[in-house]
């Protein structure tokens, strides 16, 4: 996890609508700034034609290879007739486009809220459209795009915090709590048994679905990858342990009526949101140099935030050590 610094200083005004013109388009000069810190991502209006999306992505992170897999498994699901954005394509059917020293895609605009995960009506659906989504993942696998393991999510991201971030007066409180949930995670994914690993979209929290007239549309997979189905539903599950079981009940119903789903994977429900919490931290430290992150994350990297940190490790430590969620 490299930091680039300032790597999206050259995406000014003009270079926006001259990337977007390249493509044989047209822009009326009206472009608005969307909320993203990864990449970075504008609505482009263009002329007589309804505004595009042009979505720039982070040099560095992913190759070319990896961008196409992503372009591809989301054209993929769009041609089964599944409410995805997929990416805009030109005449020649290339959807990843290079202008200056990035690559940048362009989508249509989607509108739409989050969706309420407490409605199991909603989660019955989401858990059907779910469903589909896997049958497709699962045909084929992903040839360059990572696969989701404790190394990457893990091991790597203590590493880093360790090594540049954690103050001292933290050092061997956070060193023991990471290592023991770093060997309760590893001890539920060998628990676990046999692991089938799937195409998923790897990022599915409720800021990546957009609900209008009664029905989500997925969007953004920049974070598309191998792992477990479980990794695309765990998130949309939250309260206590009934209401937990519920929303896993609605979301496993509709999921039932496409794919299978192996009730041994409900055991990584815990093991999958620790390393999301290490991935996470380690996500931001990664990025420190950029100067939209302590603009945006002030409180990171403070003192506080790392006694808070390790008390929540300690808190996911023991929910690691729970029973886990079963289906009714």
């Amino acid at each position: 996890m490299s930091a680039t610094p300032h790597p999206f200083q050259s995406l000014t005004p003009d270079f926006i609508m001259d990337a977007v013109e390249s493509r044989g388009l047209r822009c009326d000069c009206r472009i608005f700034a969307l909320n993203s810190y990864e990449n970075r991502v504008y609505q482009v209006g263009i002329e007589d034609n309804p505004p595009l999306i042009a979505k720039f992505y982070r040099p560095g992170r992913w190759s070319a290879e990896q961008l196409r897999e992503e372009h591809q498994f989301c054209c993929e699901l769009a041609e089964q007739e599944l409410p995805v954005v997929a990416p805009w394509s030109d005449a020649a059917g290339e959807s990843l486009f290079r202008y200056g020293d990035f690559w940048f895609a362009l989508y249509p605009r989607q509108g739409g809220h989050a969706p309420e995960f407490d409605n199991l009506d909603n989660l019955l659906i989401l858990g059907r459209l779910l469903g589909r989504i896997h049958g497709v993942g699962a045909a084929r696998p992903f040839v360059h795009r990572p696969t989701l393991d404790s190394r990457s999510f893990g091991y790597d991201c203590v590493a880093l915090l360790r090594e540049r971030f954690v103050p001292a007066e933290y050092q061997a409180s956070y060193g023991a709590v990471t290592d023991q949930l770093l060997a309760a995670i590893d001890a539920a994914l060998a628990d676990a048994g046999p692991l089938r690993f799937i195409r998923t979209h790897g990022d599915c929290h409720s800021g990546n679905i957009l609900w209008r007239d009664n029905a989500p549309a997925f969007v953004d997979f920049d974070d598309a990858r191998m792992a477990p189905a479980v990794q695309d539903l765990w998130m949309m599950l939250s309260g206590d342990r009934a209401r937990q079981t519920a929303q896993l009940e609605a979301l496993a119903t509709g999921y039932a009526e496409f794919a299978d789903f192996n009730p041994r994977e409900l055991r990584l429900i815990e093991p999958l949101r620790a390393l999301r919490m290490l991935h996470y931290s380690a996500w931001l430290a990664s990025r420190w140099d950029d100067p939209t992150f302590p603009a945006a994350f002030p409180w990171f990297n403070t003192v506080r935030y790392w006694g808070e940190q390790i008390l929540q490790l300690r808190e996911q430590l023991a929910a690691l050590a729970e029973p886990p969620l079963e289906l009714p």
